[in-house]
């Protein structure tokens, strides 16, 4: 910090001239009447790290939130798995549109600014996402199953019509429900995904550059690890965040009559994005407090000789289009890319879908699901970052180093996914398959359950049906706690083994139908208590846990030195405009469609469908086993054809200078390592 401010102070003193208005008010802080001497003191890398780093950890914070959330989204609106993938990449949309040119154009205005107009728009994503709660309510599914509600539409029922969830002897008429149209809530939703790509283009290519420009490449490593280390708290944050609001019922000043356990429990959703929307204006404020130029690297850059026009310059499109001819040229920085494109195409499914996949996998609550998610194996990825921050800037490693290690990440990356595949629970499996068998045989065909809406039952023997109606329910009874069993059910085997033990569900059943006087032999009727069977998956949850925390831990061990080739391997002016057009190959080739394919392949497993009179809705129950062996086999041979580019990428990168010279000469170990290499030259050419 003292080197920084004689930097500044050496450059203030010697600087003379026309242009000392113009530099001056290019290296202030603030703007309009937040500026002044006492501000000028932050004008320093460091807390830029630190406040851009907490901007990123918000940002995060929003995107965490939104995969945390999604189930319940698909359930709330009745959306496909392959739809919310669509909506997911509306924000890749906008920035295949948008990066290139606002990070080249952008790139030469006032940089900081333009971040915190980006945080702005990240603030209306927040909004547009809140707005179909407003708009729409929580729902008639979920009133009905509120104490308010439900006892208001008991009273309705009795003495007019039969409930819809029974056997039924007629097949019924298909009635709509009255809730808003399919096609509204999910336009608003991608409204609000394609807004937030602009918002994240601007921060991350503007933001990365600016660090870099005004920092020493010494430094760079260690700031980009601190950075990331920040926002890396973000999603911890975000999947606790979700699993918080999601342990409360969508309409809070109601009482449901479910547990969080249920499938059919729907979280509030929409809370945290009343508080991501202030967060992210406060940081938008801060952020664009920052000057165009920071007073030490402008002073590092008059002393080394470089003008103000070959670094912030206006460009030409001329001039831009012999950018992209030099960076298609760039061997380093082509296969980098696609070997990433690669990656982040095998593993984006484990970014958005990990909740998903635990609650369907393991029978885990939406909220246990992001609780661990985003507590437990984020922390491991943000040691990572920590670590090989530490490593880099402490031992300085070659361009080769690097890219070498990003090879093993992938490797180990493979083998962890691989581990993925065995690691499954029985139990959910079968369940899932004898739900699916129950729902098409000839019991349940003559009750006519096409439309009945999903609300399982748990017999007892421990089977799990679609509805009363699949099980061939008869007759509903609910308790003064507002706890349902059914009765008659004629699909439910009517004789069980003398030693046959019944869950405790089941018990708190027999024991209220006996006390409203529907005394029966369980030998010779059939019967059946409100929600799934319980099934056991936590000892094979923990073991996926533990996997899925080495997993991050590796992965992030990677970033930085991933980062660090792609700026490295392009010229000082390109820097912006690579970074713009990495992001828009990735989402064009990766982003937009990895949770679109994999949402189709998701969606392609379900066994029970929410169905509705005009769509299909969304899926309840997943073939888990088939699901668990295509997504991860096809997500590990993705991740393996990237890691040959990356060879590839460790074969080109002999000749790239991650340090300076100066900054080598600081680390013995390396001078050592250099004359080692230079003998065995020298008497080759003698």
């Amino acid at each position: 910090m003292a080197s920084e401010e004689t930097e500044t102070s050496e450059f203030l003193k010697d600087r003379r001239g026309p242009e000392k208005q113009e530099e001056n008010s290019d290296t202030t802080c603030g703007f309009w009447r937040f500026k002044g001497p006492t501000l000028q003191r932050f004008a320093s890398e460091n807390l830029y790290m630190v406040i851009y780093g907490i901007a990123g950890c918000f940002l995060a914070i929003a995107f965490s939130y939104f995969n945390g959330t999604l189930t319940t989204l698909e359930k709330r609106y009745k959306i496909p798995t392959k739809i919310t993938g669509i909506i997911s990449v509306g924000n890749d949309i906008s920035t295949v549109f948008c990066s290139a040119f606002l990070a080249y154009y952008a790139g030469r205005g006032h940089r900081p600014r333009w971040i915190g107009f980006g945080l702005i728009i990240l603030a209306i994503f927040c909004l547009l996402m809140l707005s179909p709660q407003l708009i729409y309510g929580p729902g008639e599914d979920a009133l009905k199953l509120t104490r308010e509600y439900g006892e208001s539409i008991d009273h309705t029922l009795n003495g007019t019509k039969r409930d819809e969830a029974l056997c039924q002897k007629e097949k019924p008429s298909c009635e709509e429900d009255q809730e808003p149209s399919d096609f509204m809530p999910i336009m608003l939703f991608f409204l609000a995904q394609f807004v937030c790509g602009i918002g994240c283009t601007l921060f991350y290519t503007l933001g990365l550059s600016y660090m870099d420009d005004n920092s020493k490449k010494s430094k760079t490593p260690a700031m980009i690890s601190w950075s990331a280390f920040l926002r890396m708290l973000g999603p911890a944050i975000g999947y606790s965040l979700a699993s918080v609001c999601l342990r409360l019922y969508i309409d809070p000043f109601k009482e449901p009559l479910i547990t969080n356990k249920d499938p059919r429990w729907l979280g509030a959703w929409w809370l945290g994005w009343i508080l991501l929307t202030v967060i992210l204006l406060i940081s938008a404020f801060f952020v664009g407090m920052f000057p165009k130029e920071m007073p030490s690297a402008r002073a590092r850059r008059i002393k080394a000789g470089t003008g103000v026009e070959s670094q912030l310059g206006e460009r030409s499109f001329k001039d831009m289009v012999q950018t992209l001819k030099r960076l298609a040229v760039n061997k380093v920085y082509i296969y980098k890319t696609i070997g990433s494109n690669l990656y982040f195409f095998g593993y984006m499914p484990y970014w958005i879908f990990t909740p998903k996949y635990i609650e369907i996998q393991f029978r885990q609550s939406a909220a246990m699901a992001n609780m661990a998610t985003g507590t437990v194996a984020l922390g491991f990825s943000a040691a990572g970052i920590l670590l090989s921050g530490y490593v880099v800037s402490k031992f300085k490693p070659s361009a080769r180093a690097m890219a070498a290690w990003n090879c093993v990440v992938d490797y180990l990356t493979v083998a962890g996914i691989i581990c993925y595949i065995v690691i499954g629970c029985e139990p959910s499996d079968r369940m899932n398959s004898m739900a699916t068998l129950s729902a098409g045989d000839s019991c349940s065909a003559s009750c006519h359950c096409d439309y009945v809406h999903f609300a399982p039952v748990c017999s007892p023997a421990n089977e799990t049906y679609i509805s009363p109606c699949h099980a061939g329910c008869s007759e509903k009874l609910t308790d003064d706690l507002g706890r349902a069993s059914y009765s008659g059910c004629k699909c439910i085997p009517s004789s069980l083994a003398p030693n046959q033990t019944f869950p405790d569900e089941v018990r708190v059943s027999v024991s209220f139908l006996s006390i409203y006087g529907v005394y029966f032999s369980i030998f010779q009727n059939q019967f059946a208590s409100d929600g799934v069977c319980p099934v056991d998956c936590y000892d094979q949850f923990l073991i996926y846990l533990a996997v899925m925390c080495i997993l991050k831990f590796v992965g992030a061990t990677g970033r930085s030195t991933d980062l660090l080739l792609v700026l490295r391997c392009v010229p000082e002016e390109d820097k912006t405009i690579a970074l713009g057009i990495g992001s828009m190959l990735f989402s064009v080739m990766s982003f937009i469609p990895s949770p679109i394919v994999f949402g189709w392949l998701l969606d392609s497993y379900c066994l029970v469908w929410g169905k509705t009179c005009s769509t299909k809705g969304n899926c309840w129950l997943y073939d888990t086993s088939s699901l668990r062996y295509t997504m991860n086999l096809v997500s590990a041979v993705l991740i393996l054809m990237g890691s040959f580019w990356h060879i590839a990428v460790w074969y080109y990168a002999k000749d790239i200078k991650i340090f300076d010279e100066e900054e080598l000469k600081d680390n013995p170990r390396k001078e050592e390592l250099t004359e080692l290499k230079e003998k065995p030259i020298k008497s080759d050419t003698n």
